[in-house]
């Protein structure tokens, strides 16, 4: 009872998607300017078959904020999509498409 598999053919089928060098320091550029603002406080990442997930949160014990998924042979329209809970936000083929909506818009402040 032996059998023989072709590590070639294991890779392919288990092809493991992840954020690359340039996209983490986006995310983490994101993250650390809403850091100090006071308005996140942690953030996972985790790897599903298929996908790569930036997970946001306001406290480490809730449920995430935002979540921030790559999907490259995503049916969602695009490469990218953000999700507020199981709502998706924005979806597109490059990532600061879909990080624009965390872009603030300025208020002005009457005092």
């Amino acid at each position: 009872m032996t059998n023989l598999y072709r590590l070639a053919d294991q890779r392919a089928r288990r092809r493991i998607v992840s954020f690359d060098r340039r996209e983490l320091s986006r995310l983490l550029g994101l993250y650390s300017m809403r850091v100090a603002s006071g308005e996140w406080r942690d953030y996972a990442i985790d790897f599903r078959p298929g996908m790569a997930i930036f997970s946001i949160f306001r406290h480490t014990s809730e449920q995430p904020l935002f979540a921030i998924a790559k999907v490259p042979n995503g049916s969602q329209g695009g490469g990218y999509v953000v999700y507020n809970g199981p709502r998706k936000l924005a979806h597109g083929d490059s990532l600061e498409d879909v990080l624009g909506v965390f872009d603030r818009k300025l208020r002005l402040l009457l005092g």
